[in-house]
């Protein structure tokens, strides 16, 4: 018997979501929302973004899974640079460390090795972070206060004393002077008698974002941008499993700015540094790899997921499309995290515990590799050892009782994820293309444009705060008082110790063969070469920081910022 080709056919399958249903749910939120919520009319995160009451398909347009989202450690990587992700190896567990005398941080970083801690991070005191030495006069009373106290190489083996540096890798948050303490900690691994060729770690090093946010500059920007690109090359050629940069969002988030602010203004830093290492000849493949980020995360859980899904994706885009990379391992953005430190509190100090999880899970399921958590007391002085045990123990409990690392980017498909990540993956190339515009972030620097930008943010966003439309618990509502909390003391007889070093060793070193190495300096500078084999000679022979810097001061000068409106 024939059968009709009309009865093949198979029945209509009405769509599970329908405009009409959805305008139907919408009516009775609406009616809803009147009697639950009064006259609150809107819901923003953090960075003012309106948030619907509901995501669904349809917010969804032209959604493409292999083009858009993929599968991890494949292109665009937007879940992830490993196909295995923490199911292969954890992320990196650091804490930030620093304090007092070298003898001092040494002794906190063992413990936290003794503790589990899986990578260590030095603070430097303000007088190291501004390349100024201790016994200089702005120095005074600020020694050993924020961070640890170094000036020479043997304030630098000590802090490292009894650490192998070819079993550990090591995070040092420095900028101007960053050339000089990354030279410090190469001469260590070689007193070691490990190679640098083995040695394994991050400088920051990124100094548009000093201009940009945290302000602690000394050469003008292309002076700067010089240097950094010669750590860049020297790194690939002598030192190739150090990441010789983090282009850091953390500090334009803390100054400000909004989720998508940070994610722009870091990655058009990152294509900024890869333009001028162009420039000086390098080739893309040979040092993108070791390029290196570092961003914030912050109180809305969704948002910074979904800032740290976009940041991948763009940037694996930027390598490939923009400057052509071919080594896959080139697309990849890797990134440290550190939990927002403006977003805790003096107020109920011991709630800040519970800010750090939050921020700490969402680094976490955005795929960080690296995170710092900060302790509950960072608002009054550095962490105490019992802050500093819970924050590590914070991150311990999320890899190991969460259950987060069992499968692979578990909000990966969440209409609401995918929707905020395409977001912020449009509002960052639209704040790229304006830099590119203005002529590179160097020049939209000279012309102010992302200061005012983060200022206007900040400023809208207290303004929030004061109207309480945003809460912020303990502080605009929920208040009460509460109980002094120990605190860290920095022992005062800390920088008589380290002017007295900082004096033997001015005293016993080869002051002579310190003043050639330092007029080698001067001279290599001038002659635009590239100066860390000038930088490390300087080093061994003991010159300090202070000296170093000066030397260069002579040939770039000093950075004065404009005034802006």
């Amino acid at each position: 018997m024939k059968v009709s080709r009309k009865s093949k056919r198979k029945p209509k399958v009405r769509p599970r979501y329908s405009r009409q249903a959805l305008i139907k749910w919408q009516k009775a939120y609406e009616e809803e929302l009147k009697l639950c919520r009064g006259d609150k009319k809107s819901f923003t995160s953090i960075s003012g973004r309106v948030i619907k009451p509901l995501y669904t398909p349809f917010d969804l347009k032209n959604f493409n899974y292999f083009r858009d989202l993929g599968f991890p450690g494949q292109y665009p990587f937007t879940r992830g640079i490993h196909p295995t992700m923490y199911r292969g190896r954890l992320w990196t567990m650091r804490q930030f460390s620093g304090f007092g005398t070298a003898e001092d941080t040494n002794r906190r970083y063992k413990y936290l090795l003794s503790q589990g801690q899986t990578g260590l991070s030095v603070a430097f005191h303000l007088p190291t972070l501004m390349g100024i030495d201790s016994d200089h006069p702005m120095a005074k009373g600020e020694i050993g206060k924020c961070g640890v106290a170094v000036d020479t190489l043997a304030d630098m083996e000590i802090l490292f004393d009894g650490i192998p540096l070819d079993k550990v890798t090591t995070s040092m948050t420095i900028n101007p002077p960053a050339a000089i303490l990354w030279a410090m900690y190469i001469a260590v691994a070689e007193k070691q008698g490990v190679s640098p060729k083995v040695i394994s770690g991050t400088i920051q090093n990124d100094i548009l974002k000093e201009y940009i946010a945290q302000k602690t500059f000394v050469f003008p920007p292309k002076s700067s941008m010089k240097l950094v690109v010669d750590t860049i090359e020297y790194g690939a050629k002598e030192v190739p499993r150090w990441n010789t940069i983090s282009i850091s969002g953390y500090h334009i988030r803390e100054a400000g700015a909004t989720a998508s602010q940070e994610l722009a203004f870091t990655l058009r830093d990152g294509i900024e540094y890869v333009e001028w290492a162009l420039r000086r000849g390098l080739k893309i493949d040979d040092f993108a790899p070791r390029l290196s980020f570092f961003f914030n995360a912050h109180n809305d859980f969704f948002e910074e997921i979904a800032k740290f899904r976009a940041a991948r994706k763009i940037w694996a885009e930027v390598m490939r499309e923009r400057f052509g990379a071919k080594k896959e391992r080139s697309w990849w953005l890797r990134f440290h995290t550190q939990t927002s430190g403006v977003s805790l509190m003096a107020q109920q100090p011991y709630n800040n515990i519970i800010r750090v999880t939050i921020q700490a899970l969402a680094a976490v399921l955005g795929g960080t590799q690296s995170l710092h958590t900060n302790s509950l007391d960072e608002t009054y002085a550095l962490p105490t050892e019992q802050a500093v045990t819970i924050a590590l123990r914070t991150q311990q409990i999320i890899a190991y009782e969460s259950g987060v690392i069992n499968t692979i980017d578990p909000l990966g498909g969440s209409y609401y994820i995918e929707r905020l990540t395409q977001e912020l993956e449009k509002e960052a190339k639209e704040y790229i293309k304006k830099i590119d515009e203005l002529g590179g972030m160097v020049r939209a620097i000279e012309l102010g444009f992302p200061q005012k930008e983060i200022a206007e943010s900040a400023y809208r966003y207290q303004q929030e705060i004061e109207r309480k439309e945003k809460i912020i618990v303990g502080v605009n509502a929920f208040e009460m008082e509460h109980e002094p909390i120990p605190i860290l003391e920095v022992d005062p007889t800390v920088a008589r110790h380290q002017l007295n070093r900082l004096r033997e060793i001015k005293r016993t070193r080869n002051n002579a063969k310190v003043k050639q190495t330092l007029n080698d300096l001067k001279k290599a500078a001038q002659d635009e070469v590239n100066l860390m084999p000038f930088i490390l000679d300087c080093v061994r022979a003991y010159a300090t920081v202070g000296e170093i810097m000066n030397a260069l001061k002579e040939i770039y000068g000093v950075y004065e910022e404009p005034i802006t409106y």
